[in-house]
């Protein structure tokens, strides 16, 4: 089977990584061939975290290449899309250029749709609000990675909607033991876009830091999170994410309780507990269901709640050891790529199977 991926971004955006990239080689391994085409590059995303600011001509110059590629598309048995074709343009337009070609495949991690039917603008709400459940509707599966953005799907009226969660390879997580340092190290992972959650907890992290109670390592941050704070910060690499995260003692996930973040897939919470380090984690979205199920940490819904469980876990080596083991074992039955990896490839079989022009 020969699979055109129209990925968002290369291997820089998280989300293209972990929900496309790193399928790769299980899809080669079993015999297919996928031709990767992501809307932006390395580039793009490394301008916008430097900057924070979309270069036009690169936006126009993606756009027109995403043309060309879609123009391609009937040389594939399947389409495999993350999200959209084209932000910010019409559904009408994009079912216009994908009509007739092969069964499309497409995946959400997170709840993108709220970026059109929340937006501020009217005009945007008017003319984009309903474009995300078109494209789920038009698919012949949805790729969902939680129960929140499958049930979307399933209200837009989408045929096929199967829940596959976000995961890690876990060849890449040793897990090796704590070292045991004092003070313990609370640490959050992510993007100069994502870090301004960390402004919920910034008081709480203060205290442990300025009593010297628990030091904080901020991975992929950059200077412009938590202005002022003490703290460790370090570059975020592909190569190094997980050793990394090993330095770490305690993993954190602040986000407020918002249709947006209610959509989230819970990554870097998976990471944390790849490598065997308990979690602190906001009670929303899949998050509550990662803690849970996995035993691996606690849920913090205000100032207090992330004070007492920091504290716990700061005070307490066996528990953070304990809790550590348990979120490592949820991790290896149920949200690596060696579980998900053959499921998605079945899926993809009976979809371009069942489509008219199927070529074998």
């Amino acid at each position: 089977m020969r699979i055109l991926l129209l990925a968002r971004y290369g291997r820089l955006g998280a989300s293209s990584r972990v929900r496309f990239a790193q399928f790769l080689p299980h899809l080669k391994a079993a015999g297919h061939e996928v031709v990767s085409e992501p809307l932006f590059d390395d580039d793009y995303l490394t301008s916008l975290y430097d900057e924070g600011k979309r270069q036009t001509t690169a936006v126009l110059a993606a756009y027109a290449n995403r043309l060309g590629v879609i123009r391609t598309r009937g040389h594939y048995d399947l389409v495999w899309m993350e999200k959209e074709a084209l932000p910010w343009l019409p559904a009408s337009f994009e079912a216009w250029l994908l009509r007739g070609g092969p069964p499309i495949v497409v995946d959400y991690d997170d709840a993108v749709f709220h970026r059109y039917d929340r937006h501020p603008s009217s005009l945007i709400r008017g003319m984009l609000s309903n474009k995300i459940d078109r494209v789920m509707e038009a698919a012949a599966l949805v790729v969902a990675g939680n129960d929140y953005l499958a049930e979307r799907a399933r209200e837009a009226g989408a045929r096929r909607v199967v829940v596959l969660p976000t995961v890690v390879d876990l060849d890449r997580y040793a897990a090796p033991p704590p070292k045991n340092d004092e003070p313990p190290v609370i640490g959050w992972i992510g993007t100069p876009l994502t870090g301004g959650y960390l402004a919920e907890i910034r008081e709480v992290l203060a205290g442990f830091a300025e009593t010297g109670a628990a030091k904080l390592v901020l991975i992929g941050a950059g200077d412009q999170v938590l202005p002022g704070m003490t703290a460790e910060r370090l570059p975020w690499h592909e190569d190094s994410e997980a050793a990394d995260i090993a330095k770490l003692d305690i993993g954190i996930m602040p986000i407020p309780d918002e249709p947006f973040e209610r959509g989230k897939c819970g990554y870097k919470l998976i990471q944390y507990m790849a490598q065997a380090r308990p979690v602190v984690a906001s009670p929303v979205g899949v998050n509550v269901k990662l803690v849970n199920e996995s035993r691996g940490g606690f849920l913090a819904g205000s100032a207090r709640e992330w004070r007492d469980a920091l504290s716990k876990l700061i005070s307490d080596s066996d528990l953070r050891r304990r809790m550590g083991r348990d979120g490592r074992r949820t991790v290896q039955a149920k949200y690596c790529v060696d579980v998900i990896a053959p499921e998605l490839i079945r899926l993809f079989r009976e979809v371009a199977a069942q489509a008219p022009s199927a070529r074998r």
